[in-house]
């Protein structure tokens, strides 16, 4: 039995220039440069630099091509009448930005390979060597051991065929431990400090006694009581060692020196290269009025390539009987219309980029005047969508990825996104400005007895702002502030 059923669908379709467009709009100035390079280098039809005159050459009209269907598709109007000037085709912003500047980057030794090279300058067998040398490829970015010394027996039974006893492992693991920077090869926190202030407690045997004694301290409080030391359980350590505070002090001084990730010591520490933020827009203030500029590496000066304009026009001219010269026209002609599209595209993406930072800019003037998180308006991308009569997926497309440098820093348009909050007196403000309040209360806080999540709700109610204590403990959670009992110091 036949059954007949009516569906509707709504469906979006988006054209190749389209999906182009949305594709440079979420890229970040360094990886436009870089899409830019790529595109420069699979289309020879585009070029870098300004064009520097119009191109006016009318094309001859196309002959008469009775067996040639392809020719007749084409639209040589298109390309050789075109009335738009060039400049419009050209990418390219005349700002009074400031100049590009190269930032070198010095290329020294990384973290691992100065631990290879402290290695080579020990008197040790070659087996301990080459088992040290494991260790230190299995070592993280902080300088920590995390893998268990069975797994790389393991690993070397399975991927090397060689057999190692654990007791090996822990005699090349000692090695690695006596090496720079002090507490690298630690398997955790503690044994990481430990090993930091045994080391500086051996080579300061000139220091004066009371420090010595400081240290000394410091390590029976990193031995025997690291969990209350962790949770700052103060006066159990002291109850547990004896001690007074003035000596509690002086030992977690020796120990809040140390570093906790060992291998981020050096200036070229991690594996991977330092991250260069580089600015979308330029926000300066002149005479209390706010100026916006996008960033001039956000504009490049593209054009159509005079030489393959000049192919337009000469195959244009006369009749394409040939197969390869039909051939040519076609490659000639997909080469400009992508051109055309990519060029198109990167100014369409700075229109984007300058409407809506323009709208954020008018949006947030109390607060890029100022420089006082407490004058940032509530603001969700739906505010912004609206005012610039975009959709809201290209506005977060913009703000997911791009950087606006002020006169107070440079900060991630994101983060001026903020959810609103209503006071006792009905007026909207935004949660950053909560959070202000909130993270102010905090620094000013008696650090002996830190105010908990729900003291701060209450003090934050007494100011007008009606906020719950899971609120709260939100907001200082997204902070990177620990709890009240985490908060505590000795006086």
């Amino acid at each position: 039995m036949l059954k007949q059923s009516l569906q509707q669908k709504l469906l979006q379709k988006l054209s190749p220039q389209q999906i182009q467009l949305m594709k440079l709009l979420q890229l970040p100035t360094t990886e436009l440069e870089v899409r830019i390079k790529e595109e420069l280098e699979a289309n020879p039809a585009l070029e870098e630099g300004q064009e520097k005159e119009e191109w006016e050459d009318e094309a001859k009209e196309v002959a008469d091509d009775e067996g040639s269907e392809a020719l007749d598709e084409f639209d040589f109007d298109e390309y050789l009448d075109d009335e738009t000037p060039d400049y419009r085709l050209s990418a390219q912003n005349h700002g009074a930005d400031i100049e590009d500047k190269t930032v070198p980057f010095s290329g020294g030794a990384t973290f691992f390979e100065r631990l290879r090279d402290q290695l080579g300058l020990l008197d040790i067998s070659p087996d301990v060597r080459y088992l040290s040398e494991h260790i230190i490829g299995n070592l993280d970015e902080a300088g920590y051991l995390r893998r268990d010394l069975e797994s790389i027996v393991n690993d070397l039974a399975f991927t090397e065929g060689i057999s190692v006893e654990r007791e090996a492992l822990e005699e090349a693991l000692a090695v690695i431990q006596q090496l720079d920077p002090a507490g690298v090869g630690a398997r955790n926190l503690q044994e990481c400090l430990v090993l930091q202030l045994r080391r500086k407690f051996e080579n300061d045997s000139g220091s004066k006694l009371v420090r010595r004694l400081s240290q000394r301290l410091g390590l029976e409080i990193l031995e025997h009581h690291f969990e209350s030391f962790s949770k700052k359980h103060y006066s159990r350590i002291q109850k547990k060692l004896d001690i007074d505070e003035e000596s509690l002090r002086d030992a977690l001084d020796e120990i809040t020196q140390l570093n906790p990730k060992p291998g981020n010591s050096g200036s070229e520490s991690s594996r991977g290269s330092a991250v260069q933020i580089v600015p979308d827009f330029l926000l300066s203030i002149e005479d209390n009025e706010l100026r916006l500029q996008l960033n001039q590496r956000n504009a490049p000066e593209l054009r159509i390539s005079p030489m393959y304009k000049e192919m337009m026009a000469t195959y244009a001219s006369g009749a394409k009987t040939n197969v390869q010269q039909k051939d040519a026209l076609a490659f000639v002609k997909q080469k400009v219309d992508a051109a055309k599209w990519f060029v198109d595209a990167v100014v369409q993406r700075q229109r984007t980029l300058t409407i809506t930072m323009q709208a954020i800019v008018d949006r947030q003037q109390a607060y890029f005047i100022s420089g006082d998180e407490t004058d940032l308006r509530p603001m969700i991308l739906k505010d912004i969508a609206d005012e610039v009569k975009m959709d809201i997926s290209t506005v977060s497309r913009v703000a997911n990825s791009k950087y606006v440098q002020t006169p107070y820093g440079t900060f991630l348009l994101k983060s001026f996104f903020s959810e609103s909050l209503t006071t006792e007196t009905g007026e909207e403000v935004s949660s950053r400005e909560v959070k202000k309040i909130l993270e102010e209360a905090i620094e000013s806080e008696d650090k002996r007895k830190p105010l908990s999540d729900e003291k701060l709700s209450k003090v934050l109610n007494d100011k007008g702002y009606n906020i719950a204590r899971r609120t709260v403990a939100k907001y200082r959670e997204q902070l990177g502030l620990p709890v009240a009992r985490l908060r505590k110091e000795l006086g």
